[in-house]
């Protein structure tokens, strides 16, 4: 048996996504910027994925642009809107608990002379709205907050915190890296107070190489790319058609049966979590667990055995979790998120992620508790040596 639970750093394609993908990339595959027949209909698969994403969010079509993933959503909102508005303020706010894209152009832009405030979170992983209003200055221009953390799926107040943002500086813009968020949350743009937000496809069983960036009707900001002025000059290149096709649809998908595919993930959620916790000893879930905390992530700490053993002992057995945020894994790190929240030192290294997805089963997950049982235990004796 296999179970593949790291879903947060990629999914598996739907099938219809990939037949999509691959109709575009061998039938209709003319480039959008040519006037004539195979580029129009080109042309029309963006239109027709534009219109399809945005109703997902109560948004624009024309509020809708292609990047290549969200880390390049993510750099293109904050350094876009900072060049944009840094007369106005060099001032930007974000968490100490984004993921590296947001957290890397923060540090790239106080090279550049800007000044950014860094929000704690608490020991569920989730910022404070009293802190917020604190640190937003007449000078603040941006403020860049997950959505959904993902390290242990913390759901941050996105829409309390949009408001307030706009409350007490109606001028500051508001970024939401949705990357873990889209998909397993609803989302209405307009209520949230929300100016731009980033997707990815490869989250949602879309495409990898292809992502999403939300930027509101009027909102400031300049592109930082330079080109041929597609997308209306904020993305130049060639579009990836094929891409924006499979992420249309696997948009589509993610919203098609929402309550009923998000019901079914807390349900799994809770049962990993209850059986786990019955069946293995010295177990802790890191912050919130239940139906306050997103369905798809899970964050456990396994005292005595090291995440990374336990990742390859686990990956035997065809078990595939991750012992952190995948994008950074390659590069050993203290976890920012499991220290913020306070997980104790010893546990820090002793963390695994198991993220679930449409596709996870039951099985899937009785599986991987039998199999932890079996090894938790053999990884603790040897430890102890």
């Amino acid at each position: 048996m296999e179970a593949y639970l790291d879903n947060s750093a990629t999914t598996m394609a739907h099938k219809e996504v990939a037949e999509m993908c691959v109709k575009v990339m061998t039938e209709d595959y003319g480039n959008p910027s040519s006037l004539h027949h195979k580029g129009v209909v080109a042309e029309d698969y963006i239109k027709k994925a534009k219109e399809a994403i945005a109703k997902t969010i109560r948004a624009e079509a024309r509020e809708i642009f292609f990047t290549s993933g969200g880390t390049e959503s993510d750099n293109m909102a904050i350094i876009g809107v900072a060049r944009a508005c840094n007369r106005s303020g060099k001032h930007l706010i974000t968490t100490t608990v984004e993921h590296p894209a947001v957290l890397e152009t923060m540090k790239y832009l106080e090279k550049e002379g800007f000044e950014v405030t860094y929000l704690g979170v608490d020991e569920n992983g989730q910022i404070s709205l009293e802190e917020l209003k604190n640190a937003i200055r007449p000078d603040t221009t941006l403020v860049s907050i997950m959505m959904v953390n993902n390290e242990i799926g913390a759901l941050e107040p996105i829409e309390e915190a949009g408001k307030l943002i706009k409350e007490v500086n109606p001028k500051t813009l508001f970024h939401v890296d949705a990357v873990q968020g889209y998909g397993k949350v609803m989302i209405n743009v307009r209520n949230m107070k929300i100016d731009l937000m980033s997707v990815s496809g490869h989250k949602i069983h879309g495409p990898k190489g292809i992502g999403i960036l939300y930027i509101k009707n009027g909102t400031k900001i300049v592109p930082i790319n330079y080109g041929g002025g597609q997308q209306k000059g904020m993305r130049s290149g060639t579009e990836n058609v094929p891409g924006i096709a499979g992420i249309g649809l696997a948009a589509e998908k993610a919203y098609a049966d929402f309550e009923n595919d998000i019901n079914r993930l807390y349900e799994l959620k809770e049962y990993f979590i209850k059986t786990a916790s019955e069946k293995l000893t010295d177990i802790s879930f890191n912050g919130l667990t239940g139906r306050d905390s997103a369905p798809h992530i899970i964050s456990m700490s396994v005292s005595g055995v090291r995440a990374e053993v336990l990742l390859h002992a686990l990956e035997e057995k065809k078990i595939y979790v991750s012992s952190g945020s995948a994008c950074a894994s390659n590069n050993p790190h203290v976890s920012a998120t499991l220290k913020g929240i306070g997980v104790d030192e010893s546990l820090l290294d002793s963390t695994i992620r198991i993220s679930m997805s449409t596709y996870t089963t039951k099985d899937e997950l009785d599986y991987t508790i039998d199999s932890l049982c079996d090894i938790v235990g053999l990884l603790r004796r040897f430890s102890r040596r």
